[in-house]
């Protein structure tokens, strides 16, 4: 398999409000620093915020991609940080559902920066919408973001379900956010763990990162800052950054699992 393919991921989660922009942007950073190139794709196609949490205010968006004939490469947007960002739309009802042939112009579209990116970054939507089925099921890896909350552990147990059950997705890496100590991080992750054990045969997780709650990030959002780059000794942006190290050590699948991917075709022919 060659070496310039990209390995392409998302950071999803069942539930809102759980960070999970916030560590994609975040897991970008470091991923920079550690001397990757990297995109992100704003997938959130109707309630787009990574350009916001960035404080950026780009021109164009992929509302512009699929409406207006722009190309990807007219739309990417550089960020101060070394990577850069494909900027959804907000507001868009639109965009809240893609057609068939929308998807398959979008991996087309993309397709072109493979030899330019070492990861491409896909921050989903949160819940079990279409557009978030598809782009759990478009990547090579899933990062499922939750916090120690009840909440958050069902609804991403359901999106891994759903996953499962209906697409046939097995492979799950976790990263709890926010955790109050180490100790209720690893014991949200198990049972979540516990649960697909039980309930979903075949499914396994992976828990690559715990991020400590930390009141810098509430400043760091608040200055539309990356928190690693405005505090990089805080506790979250160490938490963040042990993350990123180990995303940095995930290889390219051997094989294809069937269904339709991003640089599908790159990958059919190495």
């Amino acid at each position: 398999m060659s070496g310039n393919l990209p390995l392409v991921f998302s950071v999803t989660s069942g539930k809102g409000g759980v960070g999970k922009t916030n560590i994609t942007v975040n897991l970008a950073y470091c991923l920079v620093q550690m001397g990757k190139r990297v995109i992100v794709i704003d997938s959130d196609l109707g309630l787009a915020n990574v350009d916001v949490i960035l404080g950026l205010t780009p021109q164009k968006n992929l509302f512009h991609l699929f409406h207006e004939d722009i190309s990807l490469r007219e739309i990417l947007c550089p960020t101060p940080y070394g990577f850069s960002i494909l900027p959804a739309s907000s507001g868009m009802a639109e965009m809240l559902s893609l057609s068939t042939g929308q998807k398959l112009e979008l991996l087309e579209a993309v397709d072109e920066f493979d030899e330019e990116v070492d990861y491409l970054i896909v921050d989903t939507g949160a819940g079990i919408s279409d557009n978030v089925l598809y782009f759990n099921m478009a990547v090579q890896e899933r990062l499922i973001v939750m916090t120690t909350e009840p909440t958050s552990l069902t609804d991403a147990y359901a999106l891994i379900k759903v996953l499962k059950m209906n697409h046939g997705v097995e492979h799950f890496c976790v990263c709890v956010n926010m955790a109050p100590d180490a100790a209720q991080a690893k014991t949200a992750f198990s049972r979540l763990y516990q649960a697909c054990d039980h309930f979903l045969e075949g499914v396994s997780l992976d828990l690559v990162g715990v991020v400590p709650k930390d009141g810098n990030v509430r400043q760091a959002v608040v200055k539309q800052k990356p928190i690693c780059d405005l505090n990089p000794g805080s506790p979250a942006a160490k938490g963040l950054m042990n993350l990123a190290v180990n995303v940095s050590e995930w290889q390219l699948p051997e094989m294809l699992d069937g269904n339709i991917k991003f640089f599908w075709k790159k990958l059919l022919f190495h």
